[in-house]
């Protein structure tokens, strides 16, 4: 690709947020999980998610449902974008109820072309600090791709039950997708828009979103730990969808955590967790 987005490297910007309770808990529990946090509690893992929202108007929208390209991202002119994976420090507690602030600076923009087409790699890092300092720093692999061929994406078959040390069974169904989508102002219509993502995006079905992927494979790990993360980094391999049992694994590895994410006998998201 000859488009020259070196003008977006270093850019910057920063969005305030309170870390209220109700967003949080209401994750916790359309995922099936007991209990009510409070202010004071400790941010479960990557439910900074959840916050710092980039509403637009609706003219301020692409025909994707995400923002227009062109104002902090690029506008890289290849239509599909998927967060593909990330890395992410927690070097200081968050709590419920205090106020934070994230900045977010564009480390590099990267055109590559390969067997797949045109490519083009956005790397973001945030930085996120309560009111005790530095918190999180995260960077953000994102990834903009051509069209797919109406197809040429495989929707995959119920599988057995994965082999693993850590198994948990996630239906993935619509109205989750949609919960998921409204809690983190997910504006991306492949995750709602079963027509949209069939007939535009050639899509089988609705995707699972990475980050409630990742955040289910956090969650396994802090459960299993039983104490809090240092770090955790996730990759995308293949997308996963509606209508089929996605399966949350792990094994313990290395003073920490082999995770992935399984659905139809193939790994679709493959994690480590600190």
């Amino acid at each position: 690709m000859s488009d020259d987005f070196s003008a977006w490297v270093g850019k910057t910007e920063t969005h305030e947020d309170v870390l209220e309770p109700a967003r949080s808990n209401a994750l916790r529990a359309a995922l099936g999980q007991t209990g009510t946090l409070a202010p004071g509690d400790p941010l479960p893992p990557l439910h900074h998610w959840l916050y710092f929202w980039d509403v637009r108007p609706p003219h301020g929208l692409g025909v994707d449902g995400h923002p227009q390209r062109g104002g902090f991202l690029p506008p890289v002119p290849l239509p599909r974008r998927m967060w593909a994976g990330g890395r992410v420090s927690f070097v200081t507690p968050l709590r419920l109820g205090e106020m934070a602030t994230r900045t977010s600076t564009i480390l590099k923009v990267e055109a590559k072309s390969g067997r797949s087409g045109n490519l083009v790699f956005v790397t973001v890092e945030h930085r996120i600090a309560g009111e005790h300092g530095l918190a999180i720093v995260e960077e953000q692999d994102l990834v903009y791709r051509e069209a797919a061929a109406a197809g040429s994406i495989a929707a995959p078959a119920a599988g057995p039950t994965p082999e693993a040390p850590w198994v948990e069974a996630v239906e993935p169904d619509t109205v989750l997708l949609f919960r998921y989508s409204a809690l983190t102002m997910n504006g991306h219509r492949i995750h709602y828009d079963r027509p949209y993502a069939m007939d535009e995006e050639a899509y089988p079905a609705l995707v699972v979103h990475g980050p409630l992927q990742a955040t289910l494979l956090a969650d396994l790990a802090v459960r299993k730990f039983g104490r809090p993360l240092a770090s955790f980094s996730f990759r995308g391999q293949v997308p996963a969808f509606d209508g089929v049992t996605l399966h949350v694994c792990g094994e313990p590895a290395d003073a920490g955590a082999s995770l992935w994410t399984e659905q139809g006998g193939g790994k679709n998201m493959v994690a480590t967790a600190k």
